[in-house]
C-alpha cells in the first residue's frame, strides 16, 4: 500500500478543485466534501442527498470504527458555509434517496472507492502532485486544521486516534519535522 500525503499548499488545493470542477460538479463536490469534513472515503461514498440537503450538520456513524466498543457512537460534523453552498447547488432537484456521489453504472449506486481513487489520481497528475490517494482528503483536512489551531488533541479526537504521535504522523507533520531536521545538516 502506498503512503499518501496531505496537500499542504493552499494554491494546489485550489488548482485541484478547479481541475475537478472542469470535469464534473460531482467530482468537485467529492474533493470538497473530503477536505471540509475529514471523513473517510467509505463514509463519504455512503452519503445520500437526504443526509445533507438543507442541513447544517452531517450525522454519521463511521464505518471503520462502528464495531469497536469505545467508538460505536454517532459523529456530528458541521457543514461549513463553502461546502454548504456547493451541496445546495448540487442536490437541487435530486431525489432524497439518491446517492450523493452516484455512479453512472446501475440505477442508484455510489461510485466505488476505486473510482474515487481514479478521479483523484487524474487530478493529481494534471496538477503535478505525488503520493495522492483517497486518504489525501482526510489528511489534508487534518493538516490544515492543525496548521490553524496547533491543537493535536482536537484532531486526535476527530480522527479517533489513540495518541498525539499517531495523529501528527498521520497528517504528515512529523515528516515535515524530519525533513526540516535533515535540511539543517551542514557539515
Amino acid at each position: 500500500m502506498n503512503y499518501v500525503q496531505p496537500i499542504r499548499d493552499i494554491e494546489k488545493i485550489r488548482e485541484v478543485r478547479t481541475y475537478l470542477a472542469s470535469k464534473s460538479t460531482r467530482n468537485e463536490l467529492l474533493f470538497c466534501f473530503g477536505i471540509y469534513t475529514g471523513l473517510r472515503i467509505g463514509d463519504i461514498l455512503r452519503m445520500k442527498v437526504k443526509d445533507v440537503k438543507g442541513k447544517d450538520y452531517i450525522t454519521v456513524r463511521e464505518q471503520k470504527v462502528q464495531n469497536t466498543r469505545k467508538n460505536n457512537k454517532t459523529k456530528r460534523i458541521p457543514i461549513v458555509p463553502k461546502l454548504k453552498r456547493l451541496i445546495n447547488k448540487y442536490v437541487e432537484g435530486r431525489h432524497p434517496e439518491e446517492y450523493l456521489f452516484k455512479s453512472r453504472q446501475g440505477k442508484n449506486k455510489p461510485i466505488t472507492r476505486v473510482q474515487a481513487y481514479n478521479i483523484l489520481r487524474e487530478a493529481a497528475r494534471e496538477c503535478d502532485l505525488e503520493e495522492i490517494g483517497t486518504h489525501t482528503l482526510r489528511k489534508t483536512f487534518g493538516y490544515h486544521i492543525y496548521q490553524e489551531t496547533r491543537d493535536v488533541a482536537l484532531l486526535q479526537d476527530i480522527f479517533n486516534h489513540s495518541s498525539p504521535y499517531i495523529t501528527l504522523r498521520y497528517i504528515g507533520v512529523n515528516q515535515d519535522a524530519i525533513n526540516d531536521a535533515y535540511n539543517k545538516l551542514y557539515y
